[in-house]
């Protein structure tokens, strides 16, 4: 069920569990504590969702839906954008702790194992966005591979886990930078 099919309920309980995860955990917030935030009974949570798996799915499909426009409207609707400035804004928008990747971040070490299906929403968006930035890399260098792709979420990743360390400073235009030497 798409998310704008959701009644009211239904999204309230979606946004107080992103809430919740991204502040706390997957692990450290359950049903109860959902549904005593949400103000919703328990019956009306089981009847939505059914699962805190599939909780948990839907809300990462919510972040991923919002990143996919996201990403889509910087690579090819600001076409005015260099290459290096698509990079930068995307760049940006995946590594902030306030933005719409840090949940599908959280759960890459969160839910693995523990919720499979969810997961999965998570490795989709990942593949997807290498294959995007690959074919933008593309455009303006024939030479470039996949691998460069790969580094360019792997610095993402790397600056969303210096911004989750209280005690380093915000080097996210260092590592950034560091990318675009190594990429030429």
């Amino acid at each position: 069920m798409p998310h704008s099919d959701l009644p009211s309920r239904a999204l309230s309980v979606l946004h107080t569990s992103r809430y919740l995860f991204n502040n706390y955990g997957f692990h450290n917030v359950g049903v109860d504590r959902i549904i005593e935030s949400a103000k919703i009974p328990k019956a009306t949570f089981y009847n939505y969702f059914h699962s805190k798996e599939r909780l948990i799915q839907m809300s990462l499909t919510f972040q991923k839906d919002g990143l996919k426009q996201e990403v889509l409207s910087i690579i090819h609707d600001q076409k005015e954008l260099t290459l290096v400035e698509k990079l930068r804004k995307l760049y940006f928008l995946h590594a902030d702790l306030e933005g719409l990747y840090h949940l599908p971040f959280k759960a890459i070490f969160e839910i693995a194992k523990t919720h499979p299906k969810a997961y999965q929403v998570v490795v989709e968006y990942r593949n997807w966005f290498i294959n995007e930035i690959y074919n933008l890399l593309l455009t303006t260098n024939v030479n470039a591979s996949k691998q460069d792709a790969h580094m360019f979420l792997f610095v993402i990743d790397g600056a969303m886990v210096q911004l989750l360390d209280p005690n380093k400073p915000d080097e996210r235009e260092k590592l950034l930078d560091y990318f675009f030497i190594t990429l030429g």
